[in-house]
């Protein structure tokens, strides 16, 4: 979608709502019917997470994923728009302001719910911190462009490749109160380390850097996620700061997967990595 010049320029002069709308439509009728190997694998994937529910329970929440992916891929042309006018609410509102607004330098943890990407830039803009975000950009050098395009109205400084961890440390040391906005649930190998579900797993890959990086510049963690409520609307739920220098790092896992693990589970329509893992598989 975002590789496609004239739908990136129509997408952003549609009225967000519209774009929202049509991005959603594309993507279940349209991208799901050509992406048949992903919805097998979000649906036997969504089986294992959900097997509560019934078979037309479950169809309808793939549904919803396709609906929502389209959604938050075409909104990422609006995302300063939908950041300015009200589609964004945030639980305990006062109690998150209070935390924005503490000292020291913090990690704000996340997984790929919802709009990952309007939850980076609510942060951005709901606070004074200086913020920094980690990115993997798409192999594909056109998609990786025109994401970068969508991305400089909101994001401000974002971080990846050689050099990244220098980038960081100084960020986190160097200016004062200091944010870091990382993903946990980066996919390897068609593999998630992140939640754990239930499985034996160490901390690996963005979260191990976490915890690292926390311990060496006295960060507070920020457990967070964002989930789509209706349309183009969203809503932050957060957990209380985690504060390393009071918590072993086994007792700071476990209380973010509970939280962020249970959020993916609970809202596995709006859960990116459903169709990138084969939870079926043995882990590395």
């Amino acid at each position: 979608m975002l590789s496609n010049p004239f739908l990136f320029t129509l997408l952003r002069i549609l009225p967000a709502s519209l774009a929202s709308w049509l991005g959603g439509w594309l993507s279940a009728n349209v991208a799901r019917k050509t992406m048949k190997l992903r919805d097998r694998r979000a649906r036997a994937n969504l089986a294992l997470l959900r097997p509560d529910l019934d078979e037309p329970t479950r169809e309808a929440m793939l549904t919803r994923r396709w609906l929502n992916l389209g959604r938050t891929m075409a909104e990422l042309t609006n995302i300063d728009r939908l950041i300015d006018n009200g589609h964004v609410t945030v639980e305990d509102a006062e109690g998150y302001r209070q935390v924005l607004d503490g000292p020291g330098p913090m990690i704000a943890l996340a997984v790929h719910l919802g709009n990952w990407d309007l939850l980076a830039a609510h942060i951005k803009a709901s606070t004074d911190r200086p913020g920094l975000g980690i990115y993997d950009p798409p192999e594909n050098p056109d998609q990786a462009a025109m994401l970068k395009r969508a991305r400089s109205s909101y994001m401000g400084e974002a971080i990846t490749g050689e050099g990244a961890a220098r980038g960081i440390l100084k960020h986190l040391t160097t200016k004062d109160r200091a944010t870091l906005y990382i993903l946990l649930d980066e996919r390897r190998d068609r593999q998630v380390w992140f939640p754990r579900f239930g499985r034996d797993l160490p901390p690996s890959g963005n979260l191990s850097v976490a915890l690292r990086l926390a311990r060496k510049v006295g960060a507070t963690f920020l457990p967070f996620y964002m989930v789509r409520t209706q349309g183009p609307h969203f809503r932050v739920h957060w957990h209380p700061p985690l504060d390393p220098a009071a918590l072993t790092d086994d007792q700071i896992l476990d209380q973010i997967d509970v939280f962020l693990g249970k959020a993916c589970i609970d809202h596995a329509d709006q859960w990116l990595a459903l169709h990138d893992m084969d939870l079926s598989a043995p882990t590395a």
